[in-house]
């Protein structure tokens, strides 16, 4: 079984980004039969997606874990759905990381409005809790580059009538991060590093029931 985990590169004045570190703290993590390859993005519109897909083709993975930053959420937030448009909304919009700032643009012309994730959310989410994570389930994730990488996913994979897996979580600022925003809700980087490789755990062993009972049934 394979699995390609992403992550992305600090953006904004941000000089580090958790989720990045938390792909570098799966090299010491490994669960039998599993082969964890991990991908860091870059913050930019669309080339996060090419990136991925890139990794998509080279490694055929099962299943497909993406992991972003949501400055501001109180909870890791496992995401149900993503919808198909670019816009970069906020008080103070933030670019990319090459400064574009698109509105109300559509990620593939073509594609539907939305996506749902394959992955088990709410399976991860109970695992969570019951680990004393904070974590939900949830309905929106956003218009920025996160939600253009799971859509992009979730979209090549239907194109390509692949049976890979794949969704997105979103987690809280990290403590480490606080330092540059005092009002931002944190979570310990350790704490997310766990949620991590919990939400792996739970994926294999959802993969594995899913697969064993399809055997059964032919």
């Amino acid at each position: 079984m394979k699995i390609l985990v992403s992550g992305f590169e600090p953006f904004s004045n941000y000089p580090v980004n958790p989720t990045g570190e938390l792909i570098a703290s799966l090299a010491g993590f490994a669960l039998e039969g599993v082969e964890i390859i991990t991908v860091l993005l870059p913050v930019n519109y669309d080339e996060c997606v090419e990136l991925i897909v890139e990794q998509m083709d080279r490694h055929r993975p099962d299943v497909v874990i993406c992991n972003g930053l949501y400055a501001g959420r109180t909870t890791i937030s496992v995401e149900r759905v993503a919808i198909n448009i670019k816009d970069t909304v906020a008080e103070e919009p933030i670019p990319d990381n090459k400064g574009r700032k698109p509105r109300d643009e559509k990620i593939d012309p073509h594609g539907p409005d939305g996506l749902f994730a394959t992955l088990p959310v709410r399976a991860i989410v109970n695992r969570l809790l019951e680990q004393h994570i904070p974590a939900t389930i949830s309905n929106t994730a956003g218009t920025y580059i996160c939600n253009n990488t799971m859509y992009g996913v979730l979209r090549y994979i239907q194109q390509k009538q692949l049976s890979a897996w794949a969704g997105f979580i979103h987690y809280p600022a990290s403590t480490r991060m606080s330092i540059w925003n005092p009002t931002w809700p944190s979570m310990e980087q350790e704490k997310m590093n766990m949620a991590l490789q919990l939400a792996i755990e739970t994926i294999v062993s959802e993969w594995k029931t899913y697969y064993s009972r399809e055997v059964t049934v032919r």
